[in-house]
């Protein structure tokens, strides 16, 4: 499993300078294709050996293409004043799957078996694919002049407190996608849909409703208050004893997530150079595959030494020690801005 997050981190430095100097178009085509192509090539494996490690790879591949040109065209295509709620209603489409996907998942493996399921996700791709194509450039190829490095985009000192914070909230995801089955199997329950339905109706909700909120009020502002709910809910988890406690920590984590993905984004992109969005924007998504692959091995050492609980609770409170260092570090004040901006 974890192969495809390492060559999706592995592949950033190729894809980062590419989106900005192939274009969007470019990638989001290769991208589709080799989706397609992985998906299809599960319904091939039917050992644990070498194959499936070269299935997971094209796999990883695929998403790492695919998740950096998506969100890249999405901030190419909002409106800067916007930008923070715009991004917030693309992201809805990576949340709704958070809860619709185990609950497709049971439902097709109890009437049919694995086949049927990767048969499924191959179908999906196909037609996602045939929506990629359509997607017109919207970031011509640039001058030579104009393509920085990778590394360059990746000093910026207006960036490096949001890859900080963006590293811890990419851990936090880790802590309960990576752990939360065998949690709550600790607990003597079974459902993990108890967290994530209402993790993911929440911050689909909250998007929809309240997405304007982080712009009219700067997004660096809201920050705060969204990444303090999310470790908030890993507090919650951590104390969880039944459904109802479950589903109160989904709620939370929710509303953390469904605020936060989007204002980092926003704030990525608003301190970047046109020139580099694509690169910068390939280096915030590897941020997701990093958590699995580095963080995840590390907190499941704490849960084996120490249980789940103490785990959530040290997470929460190094995501509280890192959320405090962003607000002494960082000393932007792009959020007013964009706030007299809105109002304008």
């Amino acid at each position: 499993m974890a192969v495809a997050h390492g060559v999706g981190l592995a592949s950033r430095p190729v894809l980062a300078p590419a989106m900005d100097r192939r274009g969007r178009r470019a990638v989001l085509r290769v991208g589709s294709v080799l989706h397609v192509l992985a998906a299809g090539l599960y319904l091939t494996v039917s050992t644990l050996g070498p194959w499936v490690v070269t299935v997971r790879a094209l796999h990883g591949l695929a998403m790492a293409l695919l998740f950096s040109a998506y969100f890249t065209v999405a901030a190419d295509l909002v409106p800067a004043t916007r930008r923070t709620e715009g991004l917030s209603l693309f992201g809805v489409s990576g949340i709704l799957p958070v809860g619709l996907g185990p609950w497709v998942g049971d439902v097709v493996l109890g009437a049919g078996g694995f086949e049927e399921l990767f048969g499924l996700s191959a179908g999906l791709a196909v037609l996602s694919a045939i929506f990629a194509l359509a997607i017109p450039e919207t970031a011509p190829p640039r001058r030579a002049s104009e393509r920085p490095s990778m590394v360059q985009t990746l000093r910026r000192p207006r960036l490096r407190p949001l890859w900080m914070v963006g590293v811890i909230f990419a851990a936090g995801l880790s802590a309960y996608f990576t752990f939360l089955k065998t949690f709550v199997g600790t607990l003597g329950l079974t459902d993990i849909g108890t967290f994530f339905m209402p993790y993911a109706l929440t911050a689909v909700g909250l998007r929809l409703l309240f997405g304007w909120v982080p712009d009219r009020f700067g997004p660096r502002r809201a920050l705060f208050p969204a990444m303090a709910v999310f470790l908030a809910g890993m507090v919650v988890l951590a104390g969880a004893r039944s459904e109802a406690a479950l589903a109160l920590a989904g709620v939370l984590c929710g509303i953390g997530h469904g605020y936060t993905f989007p204002i980092l984004s926003a704030l990525i992109v608003s301190r970047t150079p046109d020139a580099e969005r694509g690169a910068a924007v390939t280096l915030f998504t590897a941020l997701f595959d990093a958590g699995p692959l580095v963080a995840a091995p590390l907190l499941g050492l704490l849960a084996d030494a120490r249980g789940h609980a103490a785990m959530y609770v040290v997470m929460a409170g190094v995501g509280a020690a890192g959320v405090l260092a962003f607000a002494l570090l960082d000393r932007e004040r792009d959020d007013a801005r964009g706030a007299e901006s809105q109002r304008a």
